[in-house]
């Protein structure tokens, strides 16, 4: 009976201790994997920690770029104000210049033309004290005009309408009504197509135009006394305000065109000299 329950005991020893050895070898591939899996997870942790330090060193970089964009940016904007303040400087300055050239210029055509009025109503005067007294006139074109008492009379009386006519036209110029001086200007023209002030008249149509900033207009009116005038003497004048005309519309080419014909076809005028000024400003 002994025996037996030996024999028993000794069975379940082993089957226990068989159990046992099972469990822990069960145990020991759990270790084993866990152990491999912490590993792999640490692995993988390194791994992600490197990539966000890469992705930290790049938004830094990115930080970086973006920043000495702007900085260079904002160097650029200020550079664009100081060439926007220099060139407004540079405009106003050149404007003074040109307004100062014109108005003395203008005063000039002014004086040129009270002169040549002048002029006028004395050869008028003179030429009928000769006939009044029956001398003979020194101006050979009055011989032609020297008639019967009647004829002369009426071309006088002609004459002094003619010249009422343009005084007043420019009259009304000088005082600013443009509006009443190309009424006259132009009735003038129509009057007396053949007048010694015919050009005059048509380059103070394109005057008026001028003032008016029609510059378009005013370069055809001036073109008209360059063709229908070429011997007057306010072609060189005609030419000189087309050149500022074609500058104050923006057409620089144009302009330069035309200063260039100017000092060309008239090197010694006054006008010449303006126009040699103004195409050295052209040329910056």
């Amino acid at each position: 009976m002994k025996n037996i329950t030996i024999v028993i005991l000794s069975c379940m020893m082993i089957l226990c201790g068989c159990a046992l050895q099972r469990d822990v070898i069960t145990l020991d591939n759990r270790q084993a994997l866990i152990e491999k899996r912490y590993l792999e997870s640490q692995q993988k942790n390194k791994e992600l920690a490197s990539k966000l330090n890469a992705q930290k060193q790049n938004n830094q970089n990115l930080r970086n770029k973006f920043a000495e964009q702007n900085a260079l940016i904002e160097s650029f904007r200020q550079e664009i104000q100081i060439l926007s303040g220099r060139l407004e400087e540079t405009e106003y300055v050149l404007k003074q210049k040109i307004q100062t050239s014109e108005d003395s210029y203008e005063k000039k055509e002014i004086r040129l033309d009270r002169i040549d009025r002048t002029a006028s109503l004395n050869k008028d005067r003179i030429a009928r004290i000769e006939q009044y007294l029956n001398f003979e006139s020194t101006e050979p074109d009055l011989k032609a005009k020297q008639g019967s008492g009647i004829k002369t009379k009426s071309r006088a009386e002609q004459k002094h309408s003619e010249d009422v006519i343009y005084q007043t036209a420019k009259q009304a110029f000088d005082q600013g009504d443009f509006e009443l001086a190309r009424e006259r200007f132009q009735k003038f023209l129509k009057t007396y197509p053949k007048s010694n002030n015919a050009d005059n008249a048509q380059f103070w149509i394109g005057e008026i135009y001028y003032h008016e900033k029609w510059y378009e207009k005013a370069i055809l009116e001036y073109q008209k006394v360059i063709e229908k005038y070429p011997k007057g003497n306010k072609v060189q004048s005609a030419l000189l305000k087309q050149g500022f005309s074609f500058f104050n519309l923006g057409d620089k080419a144009n302009a330069r065109l035309i200063f260039t014909e100017l000092i060309k076809k008239y090197p010694k005028s006054n006008e010449a000299k303006i126009a040699k000024k103004k195409l050295k400003g052209l040329a910056h």
